[in-house]
This record gives C-alpha cells, structure tokens and sequence, in this order.
C-alpha cells in the first residue's frame, strides 16, 4: 500500500486564469480488510488530484502496480490544474515501471485507477473525473448522490445489456471480474467526465472495497450524516469493514469548502482614484 498526501481540514489552491480561488478540505484511509494478507490499494490526495488504485496480481505485485500509477499522477503535485493530456502520460508511463517492479510474472500485473483532478475548461474551475475499472467516484449535490463513474466489469455489461437487475448485480459470483485496467501489457484509457465545481459539494473517490460492502443509500447516508470529511471518511470505512470487509477498503472524502474571487491587483498609473492621492 502506497500512499501521498495527508488529510486536510482547509487547504486553498488559486486559480488565476478564471479569477478564483477554491477551499478544499479531504480526509483519505485505507484499511487492509478482515480477509486480505496484504493491502494492494494506494491513494492520492494532494491538489490538485485526488486518486484511489486498486492493485491486482497477487500480492507484491497487485501491490506495484497500485503504487506505481499514484507515484507518476504524484509528480504532478503542486500544480493549479492538470488536464486528460496529463493523466493519460502519467497512467502510460506508470505500465512502463509496473513491468520492472518486483514481484512481477510473465503474466503481468494491474490496478483500477480512479479519481478527480483540478482543471480549467472553458475559462471555469471545474473537476475532471477519471476511471478505469471499478473503483468508483461518487458526488453529493444538494442532498442528491450520483455515481459519477462508470464499472469496467463483467456485472456492468450484464446490468447494461438488461440481462441482470440493479440487485442481482451487487451479489453477482462474478462482480470481482473487470474488463479494463491500467497494465496486463495494454495502453491505459481512461473514461472522462467533466464535473462543475461547486461551492458545497462533495466527491467520494473509493475502492470497491467499499462500494461492494455499502449500498448507495448506506453511501449517501454517512456523507449525510458527517459534515466533516474526516467523521465521514471514518463512518464509511467502519462500515465497510463491520459489514465484511472481504477486500482492502480506500475512501478519499473531498470537500468543496468555498468558491472565492481572488483580489484585483490596482494600478495606481491607470486608476484615476488613486493617480489624485
């Protein structure tokens, strides 16, 4: 298990191409779970991305691949904004180093990666949501919780294709099985979604450590019922785990505290007001 960046109860990143400023506050844990040897999840949780991936292969290498796309997405820290263009070089770069990390065979090594990023799209802040496999971004607007993401798994073709129902998805003997991952000698591609950013919301990025433990409903009921990130990032990994905790279990909660107009710098030379003082 890997993880960069701790928690944060305020922390403001300046926009100056938009003229704003945002306040985020995020609380990230991950928990091995009642029935792992080894937790194979890392996490991201730094501005401007943050970041849940969850390892596949075994072990030490399940384990390698998580870390090594948190590390590439890592250095881009410290940025305003990043872009698809940025996520999409990090995630190729991170199956080259999965390739020569220890522990891994022949048959290769994988990781579900999924998350938000700071971004800029047409003049506004706004969050880009990125996932491959079946790790989950959820948001919480006004009461209401959307599953921002899309599954990259075998159930989801199913329940797409009609041929299973919303219920008989989430006990399904093959819910472990995904369809798209970042590595096993394949180009990572990411589905994107462009999310508005607003003043009040709330993002869970999460493994499905946790999305298989807890219901929709259970979901919305613990960000609803835990104004801070942190109570609400505690209550949903508990859970998780008191509800089995049959697979490592990662939650980021991320608050958008305030959206702020950044100070106007004044020219005494052009301000009339100023120039008679």
């Amino acid at each position: 298990m890997t993880q960069i960046g701790q928690s944060s109860t305020e922390f403001t990143v300046e926009l100056p191409s938009t003229g704003k400023s945002v306040t985020l506050a995020w609380s990230a844990l991950t928990d091995v779970g009642h029935r792992r040897e080894v937790n194979e999840d890392s996490l991201l949780a730094q501005p401007p991305i943050f970041s849940v991936a969850d390892g596949m292969g075994g072990h030490s290498a399940g384990d390698v691949a998580s870390a090594a796309v948190v590390t590439r997405l890592a250095e881009h820290i410290g940025k305003p904004v990043l872009d698809a263009h940025s996520i999409d070089s990090a995630l190729s770069l991170a199956v080259e180093d999965m390739a020569k990390g220890p522990g891994v065979t022949d048959q290769g090594t994988g990781t579900t990666v999924t998350g938000v990023a700071l971004a800029v799209v047409s003049g506004a802040p706004q969050w880009i949501a990125f996932n491959i496999g079946d790790s989950r971004v959820y948001q919480l607007n006004s009461g209401v919780l959307e599953q921002v993401t899309t599954d990259h798994s075998v159930v989801q073709e199913l329940f797409d294709a009609g041929r299973i129902t919303r219920e008989e998805a989430e006990v399904h003997p093959h819910g472990n099985i995904i369809t798209r991952a970042v590595g096993f000698h394949e180009p990572p591609i990411p589905d994107y979604r462009i999310l508005p950013l607003q003043e009040g919301m709330r993002i869970l990025v999460c493994s499905d450590g946790l999305s298989k433990e807890i219901t929709s409903y259970g979901i919305r009921h613990f960000l609803m019922s835990n104004p801070r990130a942190e109570h609400a990032a505690e209550a949903l990994l508990e859970a998780a785990l008191e509800n089995g905790g049959r697979d490592n279990v990662t939650v980021i909660v991320l608050d958008v505290i305030s959206i702020d107009d950044l100070p106007t710098t004044v020219n005494p030379e052009t301000d009339p007001a100023l120039a008679e003082n």
